[in-house]
C-alpha cells in the first residue's frame, strides 16, 4: 500500500492556494501602474545588477526580487500579498470560478492514473468518462508505471481551449480499452456547493468561498429554493476565507431592506464609502441565519457583521477570524501581481473587525491555536473583548469590534474524548484515498446502490470499521478508534456518500449531525 498517494482534486489547476484565499477580501480591478524614481529603488536595482554581474555563483535574481517583494509586504500587514508568476494563474482560476482543461478529480493509484470523479458539466463529463476510468496515455505518453509527478501528469492533459486530447482509457468495470478525444474548455469551479432543503421549511445554502460567479450561482440557488416554498434561509459561511467584495455585498443586499447599510470603507486619505442595500432584496422578510466559525474571514464577516447590525437574522456559531482590511490587486507587468490593502472596512455600526497584527505576523497567524490554548472554541465566556470596542445594533443590542464577528448564539467544538480529532481526521486525503480503493473493490455493487442502501450495508458489515481500522493503524496513527467508532461510521458514510453520489446527497447525509443546525431547529 503506497502511503504517499494522495488526491489531486484538480487538474482543475491544483488546490486553492488556501494561504491566499483565507483571509482575503478584496476588489479585482488590478492595472498596471508606474512609479517614481528615488535614490532608495535606484540602490535596489544597483544591488541586482551587481549580484548578476559580478557575485562569484550564479544565482536567480527572479527568486531574490521575489523575496525581497514579499519581505517588504509583510512589513506592512498580514494581508498584503505577492502573487508571483507561477501562482498567478492558478489563483485567478479560483478566483474566475472555472479553469480550461479536461475537468477531472483523480487519485495516483497503484503507479495509475484513477478517475475519481469528472468534474459535472466539465470536458471529461461530456465525453463520457466515468468515475474509475483509468487514464493510461495521453497523447501517446504513457502514464503508468512511469513514477510521474503530479505536475507533469497536469501537464500532459492541461492546454488552450479547444485543444484536442487524446486519452487511451481503460474501464475496469466493463473490462475494456478504447480511445477518447477531449475538447479541452471552460471547466467550473463552484463556489457554492449545494442549495438544499434541509426540512419542509428550511433552505439551506453553503458557500466556500466569493468568487465571480458566486453571486450567480447564490441567486440561483435561491430562486429554486423559494419556488419550493421555504420559509426560512440557513447560510453557512463556515471555512469561507473570503475573496471578491463584490459578490458579498450582492448577496448581503438580497437579504436587507432598502437604504440599509451594508459596509463602510475608509482609505488611506480618510475617503469614507458607504455602500446601502437596493430596494430588490430576494429574501429580505423571512427568517435568516448564518453560521460561521473561526475561519470565516473578511467577505464573510461583511455579510456576517450586515445582518448582525442591521438586527435581520440570527448569527450562529463561533467568534470569526477577524479580517477587517480591503485589498485592491495590481499587475506588476511581468505576470505577477500584489493584493495591496488600500483601505479599511467597517460593519454598519461602525465596528472594525480586524483583530491587532501589531505584534508580528507570527503571533498573528498563532490567533487560531491561541483561541484552541484560552477554552474559546469550548466556551464564548473565554472570549475576551475590550469594553471600549462596544457598538449597538439598530436595534439597540451591544456587539464587539476588534477582532471578528462574535455570533448571537454560541456553537463550541465537540470536545468530548477527542471526537473534534476524529470529525478532522475523517475528512483527510488520507481517508478519502482509502475510501476511493475500497470503492474499486465493488464499484459495479456500489453505483447499483442508493445512498440509504450504501449507508445501511456500512453500518451492517463489520469488515468496513476494522478494515478501516486496521489502514489508519497501518499508516501510524494511534488513536483509540474503538471509543469512537459511532462518529468514525457516520464520517465513513459520508465519504462513500461523496464520491458515489453529487454534492447534494453528502450534505443531505452529513447535515443530518450538523450540531449548529440542531441548535437552529431549537431557535424557532
Amino acid at each position: 500500500m503506497n502511503k504517499k498517494n494522495y488526491l489531486w482534486p484538480l487538474i482543475t489547476m491544483g488546490s486553492l492556494a488556501a494561504g491566499i484565499v483565507l483571509g482575503g477580501f478584496f476588489t479585482k480591478n488590478g492595472a498596471p501602474f508606474s512609479v517614481k524614481e528615488d535614490k532608495g529603488r535606484v540602490k535596489l536595482n544597483k544591488l541586482i545588477d551587481l549580484i548578476e554581474q559580478e557575485y562569484v555563483d550564479n544565482v536567480n535574481t527572479d527568486s531574490i526580487i521575489d523575496m525581497t517583494v514579499n519581505n517588504i509586504l509583510a512589513q506592512l500587514d498580514p494581508h498584503s500579498i505577492y502573487i508571483s508568476k507561477s501562482e498567478f494563474d492558478e489563483v485567478q482560476n479560483v478566483m474566475k470560478g472555472s479553469f480550461v482543461g479536461i475537468g477531472i478529480n483523480y487519485y495516483v493509484l497503484n503507479d495509475t492514473l484513477a478517475v475519481v470523479k469528472p468534474l459535472p458539466g466539465g470536458p471529461s463529463d461530456r465525453a463520457g468518462l466515468k468515475a474509475g476510468d483509468r487514464i493510461l496515455y495521453a497523447e501517446k505518453v504513457q502514464l503508468f508505471n512511469q513514477g510521474l509527478s503530479n505536475d507533469s501528469i497536469i501537464n500532459l492533459l492541461k492546454g488552450n481551449a479547444g485543444s484536442k486530447a487524446l486519452l487511451k482509457v481503460y474501464r475496469k468495470s466493463a473490462n475494456k480499452f478504447f480511445d477518447v478525444e477531449i475538447t479541452r474548455g471552460e471547466v467550473p469551479l463552484k463556489s457554492v456547493d449545494v442549495a438544499i432543503k434541509v426540512n419542509e421549511k428550511t433552505g439551506y445554502i453553503k458557500i466556500n468561498r466569493f468568487a465571480e460567479t458566486t453571486y450567480t450561482e447564490f441567486k440561483a440557488g435561491l430562486e429554486s429554493l423559494l419556488k419550493q416554498g421555504i420559509e426560512e434561509l440557513v447560510l453557512d459561511l463556515r471555512e469561507n476565507g473570503g475573496g471578491y467584495m463584490e459578490p458579498a455585498i450582492q448577496i448581503a443586499d438580497d437579504f436587507l431592506k432598502g437604504n440599509e447599510v451594508i459596509v463602510k470603507t475608509v482609505n488611506k486619505k480618510g475617503n469614507v464609502k458607504i455602500t446601502k442595500a437596493s430596494s430588490k432584496g430576494l429574501f429580505t422578510d423571512k427568517k435568516l441565519f448564518v453560521l460561521i466559525n473561526e475561519n470565516s474571514a473578511s467577505a464573510s464577516e461583511i455579510i456576517a457583521g450586515a445582518i448582525q447590525d442591521n438586527d435581520r437574522g440570527t448569527i450562529v456559531g463561533r467568534r470569526s477570524y477577524g479580517k477587517g482590511l480591503v485589498q485592491r490587486e495590481m499587475y506588476l507587468g511581468d505576470g505577477s501581481a500584489v493584493r495591496l490593502t488600500t483601505a479599511r472596512y467597517y460593519t454598519p455600526s461602525g465596528r472594525s473587525i480586524q483583530k491587532p497584527y501589531n505584534d508580528g505576523l507570527d503571533e498573528y497567524n498563532s490567533d487560531l491555536s491561541n483561541r484552541f490554548k484560552s477554552g474559546e472554541l469550548y466556551s464564548k465566556d473565554s472570549i475576551h473583548l475590550a469594553d471600549s470596542l462596544k457598538f449597538k445594533t439598530t436595534k439597540g443590542r451591544v456587539v464587539f469590534g476588534g477582532g471578528g464577528i462574535v455570533p448571537d448564539v454560541f456553537i463550541p467544538l465537540k470536545n468530548k474524548h477527542g471526537e473534534d480529532a476524529i470529525q478532522l481526521l475523517m475528512k483527510t486525503s488520507l481517508v478519502s484515498y482509502y475510501v476511493f480503493q475500497e470503492i474499486e473493490k465493488e464499484r459495479s455493487l456500489l453505483e447499483g446502490l442508493t445512498p440509504a442502501q450504501v449507508a445501511d450495508k456500512i453500518y451492517k458489515d463489520p469488515k468496513y470499521f476494522n478494515e478501516l481500522k486496521a489502514y489508519l493503524k497501518f499508516s501510524g496513527l494511534t488513536f483509540n478508534l474503538d471509543r469512537h467508532k459511532t462518529n468514525i461510521m457516520f464520517y465513513l458514510v459520508a465519504e462513500y456518500t461523496h464520491q458515489l453520489y453529487d454534492d447534494n446527497a453528502y450534505y443531505n447525509w452529513i447535515l443530518q449531525q450538523d450540531i449548529m443546525l440542531q441548535k437552529i431547529s431549537t431557535l424557532k
